[in-house]
């Protein structure tokens, strides 16, 4: 397959020095490149700031904002065969950042922010027939029932929850669920050996949707 993987916490600029952002490493994006090529797959990772060394034979795209991840999905998104939405992309972005220093007045600051876009949703609903979109969900509270939620309203394949202690953790126990399966559970173990895990399940699983795609025509 060639799996089309995001990684890291988008940058959404105030001014020229300043920006919003979020706490993710990246760890799980790259852990997830790593296992797709150690699997024979072919990766292009669209990646925002992160502190990971570049996984050997990936195909690599740097996006620092939310608009550039955007547009970067947008090219490679019809020649991959899966795309997994890994990174942190900000809901929310400044809605007229200054194009220069903001100077420091002693006075309140307001910002005015608008909302980005959707890409995993507007991924899932241009799609093609067998392509697979994954997803994830951090949430800190009713995990599984959001998660679920999540995967209903962006047409998804496969979901993949985390609580926010998961943020640059190592360990972290995930919960998983695809379309044709119910939730599993992985329990403290390393990024890597999740990655592993959501490989092997979209290989398997690729079958069943290609099933699920006749069945539809």
């Amino acid at each position: 397959m060639h799996l089309l993987i995001t990684a890291g916490g988008t940058r959404e600029h105030i001014d020229p020095v300043r920006f919003i952002s979020n706490a993710s490493s990246g760890k799980m994006g790259y852990a997830l490149a790593r296992a797709a090529l150690k699997a024979g797959h072919k990766v292009t990772l669209v990646t925002a700031p992160a502190a990971q060394r570049e996984p050997s034979g990936a195909k690599v795209v740097k996006a620092e904002t939310a608009a550039q991840m955007f547009e970067a999905v947008k090219k490679h998104f019809g020649r991959c065969d899966c795309l997994i939405m890994a990174a942190a992309v900000a809901d929310y972005t400044p809605a007229r950042p200054a194009k220069t220093k903001i100077k420091k007045t002693g006075k309140p600051l307001t910002l005015k922010l608008k909302p980005t876009t959707d890409i995993l949703k507007w991924a899932a609903n241009r799609k093609k027939k067998n392509q697979i979109t994954v997803g994830f969900a951090l949430e800190d509270k009713a995990l599984r029932r959001r998660a679920e939620k999540k995967m209903r309203q962006k047409n998804l394949d496969m979901i993949i929850a985390n609580t926010p202690a998961a943020i640059a953790a190592e360990k972290v126990t995930t919960h998983i669920k695809t379309t044709h399966s119910d939730w599993i559970q992985v329990d403290d173990a390393m990024k890597a050996t999740v990655a592993r895990k959501v490989v092997s399940m979209l290989e398997r699983g690729r079958k069943k949707w290609k099933l699920t795609e006749k069945a539809r025509i």
